[in-house]
């Protein structure tokens, strides 16, 4: 049987995360979220992200589990913004172990989350990704994802010294 295409006995199982998930969800990111991966990228990969979202929508912070161990996870919210009839599901982080990326479980997961969504009124799924990270963008096509926009980031470093403009007076 090749890999790609299991049956539901050996799929993972998709769950809710639980507090004893943390550590090892945290240092699958740790992995996949390194500088190298998104120099530019604003959000940082730390254990304030996990906990932040696990204790304000922990019903969307989701593992694929298989065999007691974590294979993937993916870590949503929601947003609704002033005076918009809206609600937006907002997918933070999604990873799945390097050597197991191409058997589905980020497919697995991506739909739980999309249905938990829809499950608590959201009328549009928000994503965002480095534009050099090609896996990424033609993962989030593959799901219907469309109007992709640049976004403009900019840093200051404030541990170089910067040089003062002098005026000269006449």
């Amino acid at each position: 049987m090749s890999e790609s295409h299991t049956n539901d006995e050996e799929a993972p199982r998709i769950r809710e995360m639980t507090i004893d998930d943390l550590p090892e969800v945290f240092h699958i990111g740790e992995e996949l979220f390194t500088a190298e991966y998104s120099q530019s990228l604003y959000r940082t990969w730390d254990e304030y992200e996990i906990t932040t979202l696990y204790n304000s929508d922990s019903e969307l912070c989701i593992v694929a589990e298989q065999e007691r161990r974590i294979l993937g996870f993916a870590l949503g919210t929601t947003v609704k913004k002033q005076h918009s009839p809206w609600k937006y599901g907002y997918l933070v982080w999604l990873g799945v172990r390097r050597e197991i990326q191409k058997l589905q479980v980020g497919e697995r997961l991506f739909r739980e989350l999309k249905r938990r969504f829809k499950e608590q009124g959201v009328r549009m799924i928000i994503i965002d990704t480095s534009a050099n990270n090609k896996p990424a963008i033609r993962f989030f096509e593959k799901h219907g994802f469309g109007n992709m926009q640049e976004h403009v980031y900019m840093t200051l470093n404030l541990s170089r010294r910067q040089k003062k403009k002098t005026v000269k007076k006449p």
